[in-house]
């Protein structure tokens, strides 16, 4: 991390079967150096828990999995750009980013 530079700390919530996956219970917290992204929470997710790469994005494409939502601040991020900054309420740890897996059906 360069000199002068801060670290968020950033919540993170798991669907179920990714915490008996990472073998986490409850919300996770990462260090999230520079930006603070769908993509960096994500890459600073994976390099802590290696066992989730391929599950939440694509292992070549790196694009969000179909049945795979984002949330944060009561908002649907799932469209959103990768590299669009999340929210301030994230990014300093008042809520937490959601990872949700998405049910479909009929």
């Amino acid at each position: 991390m360069p000199k002068g530079a801060e670290a968020a700390a950033i919540r993170v919530v798991l669907p179920q079967h990714l915490r008996t996956l990472a073998k986490v219970d409850g919300e996770v917290t990462l260090e999230v150096a520079g930006p603070v992204t769908q993509r960096s929470v994500l890459d600073a997710l994976e390099a802590r828990y290696p066992v989730l790469c391929g599950t939440i994005r694509d292992h070549v494409t790196f694009e969000r999995r179909p049945f795979i939502r984002f949330f944060a601040c009561e908002e649907d991020l799932s469209h959103e750009s990768p590299d669009a900054p999340l929210p301030e309420a994230v990014v300093r740890g008042a809520e937490p980013f959601l990872i949700i897996g998405a049910i479909a059906g009929g």
